[in-house]
């Protein structure tokens, strides 16, 4: 059912890759002589038979599945990543080459103006620069798996070009991929720490209603677990327009985040080890995971990595099993830099005027002259509030951030694949710095065991909660929490680890780690199931996994339904109905039921109702922990507590009322008055949206299937995030379950599917299977379709 109604207040979105307005691009001749799937099939690559892949050493053994994940057998490490980057490329060579694009702030080169400001703020981030500083200090060794991978690549490239067999996307925007580069791989790393970033977003947020505000008002949309006072930046200094200056800034998305768990084998029916793992990120088609399984000399892993990187990030093998969360840490800090007025290219510190480093950008725009950016850069960073062109101010920003620093996570996965141990685990994770990432654990021997790991500042001053003066050394990073000092756990009495971006210390932890923790309510929500159990199997992390009890709704519900039955009297027929249905219940937010619908428009209203007229939608997108920030509003106002926002629309009763009078009133024009009827799947759907579907002819090919209903939401461990359309946008992008009483199979999930090529089988196969919970198992030793990749003959 389409409909009017806005479940979110108004975002713009930010796909993993991202949504390109491409009407300016593609023709009506054009799309009218797309032939659809007959040119997509005519584009698939042969993935059976023998192949000559040049360059390899021996022969390499390709089998796929029943859902299209690649079995890769080689007899050396040469040939096993040569394999893995042909293999990749094979089903995902757009989705590669749009992903490296992205990251370096090349789009403009193939998509026109319409990316030009999106491609100079990522010039101005320098997330290319990062990867090709952090190319220099890799080892050897991990530069070999860097070139083998792109020597894969490139293979299968050329072959497409020589062949006509380049993807159908390629053709409709009319250009072929250039040379694939160990460091376009690197900056696709780069560009997921800043996905999983959004730090100074919310410090210049900060600002912005410290400027706007009075205080108290101000500091109700801070974090309450901080006790620092934020006002640090002395009268006199010239204010930053944050507004003006981050107009069209690129900002990750809202929200973003994970479930993690292991259980030891004390609360297991088998006596062994379960790790569950589902990473929350952008839901799209292609898939943002590519599932893999590896094997060369002692080296048998298998799991997903990123489409465009060597090895397996996140899986397990013969001897261990992982996953991952977001830590969520507060590793970019805003600087205040004043300028010289004299030179503009000259910034104060300490007393003396200090020369920035000036990078002149050249970014290629299809159809026009190229564009000249000047990067300045301080001792701290970027100068990021003046990309958009308004330079030369008195006072700008700049940012320090762990990830443009050389980092060497690809070294890390390495080691990671091959560790057998929790030691041996551990020496990977010294080298894995950003993003931060909440690390669980398992190992053939039962241990299991938790790291929140990453390069996390210890600053002098300050705590990574406001913009900061970057005139000054008394604000400067002085080091970074140590390695042995990262919260750690291991085997613990209680007998399971689990994480969902919640906060992870308590408050006697010696280091500061966020600001700006996830709502509490999945964490609470896994550790209330697997507390219930000590025989814990495998369908029970699966429907853990896809499980939909909303907390939030449980805490918050019986306090609003308090606060509407003072006023009952004022409420009509349908709005009674909708209160008797909240009143039963269960707090599941099934799709067939009316109550989480009701409860998800109320929450929404609630949200514009509470900011809509005083700040801006530009600055509310820089507002990324607003769904912490509302929960804390509306949990303090039902208390009694004094809160000014709520107060100011007439206090807490008068506020419900009102948002509920206009959600039921929204909900009746699309589905009736007959509110017993509603549902909440009817508003709430996955699509696996393509980034060339925002042309809606191109949509009807690209996007994987029909939109489906489904229940959970941003709350509930069953993660289902949504945009104001109600289409499902960002959730668990792979889910995985794995057991110790066999560690040469996992249970998976990647929706929508392994391929990224129209017309493959494997394109949308498991988008069903993600709306409904249905596992595939994947086994090292597979029979399927054979791909036999064979050196040049000689």
């Amino acid at each position: 059912m389409n409909t009017n109604i806005e479940l979110q207040p108004k975002r713009r979105g930010f796909p993993r890759w991202l949504k390109i307005t491409l009407s300016v691009l593609v023709s009506i001749v054009l799309i009218l002589s797309i032939t659809g799937f007959y040119v997509a099939n005519k584009s698939l690559p042969t993935i059976e038979g023998k192949l000559v892949l040049p360059g390899l050493s021996e022969e390499v053994t390709v089998v796929r599945d029943t859902k299209g994940v690649p079995h890769i057998t080689a007899k050396n490490l040469h040939d096993l990543y040569m394999a893995q980057g042909f293999v990749t490329a094979q089903d995902r060579l757009f989705q590669m080459d749009l992903s490296r694009r992205q990251a370096s702030g090349q789009l403009s080169e193939v998509i026109g103006k319409a990316t030009v400001d999106r491609d100079a703020y990522f010039r101005t981030l320098g997330l290319r620069r990062a990867a090709e500083a952090s190319y220099s200090g890799y080892s050897q060794k991990a530069k070999n798996v860097l070139e083998w991978y792109a020597d894969g690549v490139n293979a299968f490239r050329n072959q497409a070009i020589k062949n006509g067999k380049l993807p159908l996307e390629f053709k409709i925007l009319r250009y072929q991929p250039t040379k694939w580069t160990p460091i376009d791989s690197l900056s696709i790393g780069k560009y997921m720490a800043f996905d999983l970033g959004g730090h100074w977003e919310e410090q210049a947020f900060r600002y912005y209603v410290m400027n706007k505000f009075p205080k108290e008002k101000a500091l109700e949309l801070f974090p309450k677990d901080n006790d620092l006072d934020p006002y640090i930046i002395p009268s006199g200094i010239a204010k930053i327009d944050v507004e003006k200056s981050f107009a069209d800034v690129v900002t990750p998305p809202e929200w973003n985040g994970s479930n993690n768990w292991v259980v030891s084998g004390k609360k297991t029916k088998s006596g062994k080890p379960l790790l569950a793992n589902d990473p929350h990120l952008g839901l799209a088609t292609p898939a943002i995971w590519y599932e893999t399984h590896l094997r060369a000399n002692d080296m048998n892993v298998s799991g997903v990595i990123f489409a465009g990187v060597p090895g397996i990030i996140l899986g397990h093998n013969e001897h261990i099993a992982w996953g991952v969360t977001n830590v969520g840490p507060d590793v970019q800090d805003l600087y205040i830099e004043k300028r010289n007025p004299a030179d503009k290219n000259e910034f104060l510190y300490d007393g003396k005027w200090e020369n920035a480093h000036v990078i002149n950008e050249r970014i290629k725009v299809k159809g026009q002259k190229d564009k000249v950016l000047p990067v300045t850069i301080t001792r701290h960073g970027p100068i990021i509030s003046e990309f958009a062109g308004d330079t030369g101010k008195s006072t700008a920003f700049s940012l320090e951030w762990t990830a443009l620093q050389p980092t060497r996570e690809l070294e890390a996965i390495l080691l990671l694949n091959s560790a057998t141990d929790w030691d041996s685990f551990k020496k990977g994770l010294s080298l894995f710095e950003a993003p931060a990432q909440n690390f669980v654990f398992a190992s053939e021997d039962g241990t299991i065991a938790y790291r929140a790991n990453g390069k996390i500042p210890i600053r002098k001053k300050g705590n990574g909660l406001v913009p900061v003066p970057g005139w000054t050394s008394e604000y400067a990073w002085k080091s970074y929490i140590p390695f042995e000092k990262l919260p750690t756990l291991v085997n613990p009495k209680e007998g399971f680890i689990s994480t969902a971006n919640n906060k992870v210390v308590d408050n006697s932890y010696p280091y500061h780690i966020s600001n700006s923790w996830a709502l509490p309510y999945r964490q609470m929500r896994i550790r209330e199931v697997l507390n219930q159990s000590n025989q814990l199997t495998v369908n029970d992390m699966k429907e853990l996994q896809m499980d939909e009890k909303n907390l939030q709704a449980k805490e918050l519900v019986p306090g609003f339904i308090a606060s509407l039955k003072k006023n009952e009297k004022q409420l009509d027929k349908e709005e009674k109905q909708g209160l008797k249905e909240l009143e039963k219940w269960d707090y599941v937010d099934d799709k067939d039921a009316s109550a989480p619908l009701i409860f998800q428009v109320w929450m929404s209203e609630m949200n514009t109702k509470l900011f809509s007229k005083q700040i801006s939608e530009k600055m509310l997108e820089l507002f990324k922990d607003r769904t912490v920030i509302v929960d804390q509003l509306l949990r303090d106002a039902i208390a009694g507590k004094k809160v000014i926002w709520i107060n100011e629309k007439g206090g807490i009763d008068r506020f419900l009322f009102d948002a509920y009078h206009k959600t039921m009133k929204n909900i009746e024009k699309t589905d009736g008055q007959n509110v017993a009827s509603w549902k909440w799947g009817d508003h709430h759907k996955i699509a696996f949206k393509h980034p060339l579907s925002s042309i809606k002819v191109l949509s009807y090919f690209f996007n994987a299937k029909s939109p489906i209903p489904v229940g959970g939401s941003t709350t509930t461990v069953k993660a289902a995030g949504y945009d104001e359309n109600g289409i499902v946008d960002h959730g668990a992008s792979w889910r995985t379950v794995v057991d110790f009483t066999d560690l040469t199979k996992s249970e998976n999930i990647v929706g929508p599917g392994q391929a990224g090529n129209l017309g493959s089988k494997w394109y949308s196969d498991q988008m069903e299977d993600w709306a409904y919970g249905t596992y595939h198992t994947t086994r090292n030793n597979v029979s399927g379709i054979e791909e036999i990749l064979v050196p040049n003959k000689k």
